[in-house]
């Protein structure tokens, strides 16, 4: 069985807007109540509060409490209490960022986990209580909806991400040969540069608009707040920032799935983006190229089309190393593009050495000896059964 979401843009009426709007400030007010009973609760007792007593206990009371909170769909409001718990969970457990309170200013969604259907022929969805909301159905599937999550952008534009259950079986992932490996380097200037020598550069989608959204928000900047016209030009601003924010999306999935279908083995490094972020001079360009959402994009296609993904340590010196000789140049610094090795005298491009010292370190034995720590190399399980080691 196999996952995959898909996502389409809705076109309420007005009516359906009202009762969308409704839907996503009870959910947040819910949430926001489950939040401050769990911190409280938490600060007093240093145990937490489980799903199954807000649902049964605090969503109970306030729908007695408060008649509006009956106007959503009574599943969105205990999917936004399971979200909650999950997120205050994975904070205990990973570390992970603590729940935030939500504005109206946050991003508004709600889930609904079932009872949404599509009629294809209408091009129309059903939510409950919603009813039929027209949809620009662009893309068929087949199989079993499991949730549904409608949105709302900064722009006032609704969609609508479908996951789906596919009754396909994930296919088995091929043997690693180095022949069909490829070794792949992330960058700024070359967005990707690969073992065998091919580059790819980075349209950079934010720095083309930069002279344009320092404009506006410098005209936004002087208007007085709450006026009409500030409000537009920062309407304006968001518009454009969304459309940025698109293009860049568009390109990173075509980049991800020519790179997933034309390769059978794909090697990376394991890079540390947000503290590459903390370096002054290069947070915007990093930020800009979205490396992280690049390689999830990579992991989750891999497994749809049965490639394999590997990765190696992010302190490796694959920059510094020597591809041909295997000499380490601790001088190297970031401004050298070209660097001669004083032991072999090879002439090595900095990122084409890097993407073929990647394909070298993650073809070892040792990196595919799997980490469960880092997460890194393969499990035994996977190199027995679908993809045995063998490289020649």
């Amino acid at each position: 069985m196999i996952l995959k979401s898909y996502k389409y843009r809705l076109y309420p009426n007005k009516q359906q807007k009202e009762l969308i709007e409704q839907t996503f400030g009870c959910n947040r007010y819910i949430y926001n109540k489950a939040l401050e009973t769990k911190i409280k609760h938490y600060e007093k007792t240093k145990k937490t509060i489980s799903m199954f007593k807000l649902i049964t206990g605090l969503l109970k009371k306030e729908k007695q409490e408060n008649e509006w909170l009956r106007i959503p769909y009574s599943q969105t409001l205990q999917m936004s209490l399971k979200n909650l718990d999950v997120a205050f969970t994975n904070f205990f457990r990973t570390k992970s960022g603590f729940p935030k309170f939500k504005s109206r200013k946050s991003r508004q969604s709600v889930q609904y986990p079932q009872n949404v259907k599509v009629d294809w022929g209408n091009n129309k969805v059903y939510f409950p209580k919603l009813k039929n909301i027209t949809t620009k159905l662009s893309r068929k599937f087949n199989g079993k909806i499991k949730t549904s999550t409608l949105s709302k952008t900064k722009t006032n534009k609704y969609f609508v991400s479908i996951l789906v259950e596919i009754n396909e079986e994930i296919p088995n992932k091929p043997r690693i040969i180095e022949k069909t490996s490829i070794g792949v380097d992330l960058g700024i200037k070359s967005y990707i540069t690969c073992s065998d020598g091919t580059k790819v550069d980075y349209p950079r989608f934010l720095k083309k608009s930069q002279l344009k959204l320092k404009y506006y928000q410098r005209k936004a900047s002087k208007k007085n707040k709450g006026s009409l016209r500030r409000k537009k030009l920062v309407k304006y601003v968001t518009k454009l920032h969304e459309k940025i924010a698109n293009q860049r999306a568009d390109w990173l999935h075509k980049l991800s799935t020519k790179l997933i279908c034309e390769n059978q083995t794909i090697c990376l490094e394991d890079l540390n983006v947000t503290e590459m972020q903390k370096i002054r001079y290069l947070a915007q360009s990093i930020s800009d190229c979205s490396w992280s959402k690049f390689v999830e994009f990579l992991k989750y296609k891999s497994e749809w089309y049965g490639t394999n993904l590997l990765f190696i340590g992010r302190f490796d010196p694959s920059s510094k190393t020597c591809s041909n000789c295997g000499y380490i140049n601790n001088e190297l610094k970031l401004s050298d593009r070209v660097w001669i090795c004083p032991e072999c005298k090879e002439k090595l491009d900095r990122d084409v050495n890097a993407s073929q010292n990647i394909k070298n370190f993650a073809l070892s034995d040792k990196n595919l000896v799997y980490n469960k720590n880092s997460g890194l190399g393969q499990p035994k399980e996977l190199q027995n059964v679908n993809t045995t080691t063998l490289v020649e």
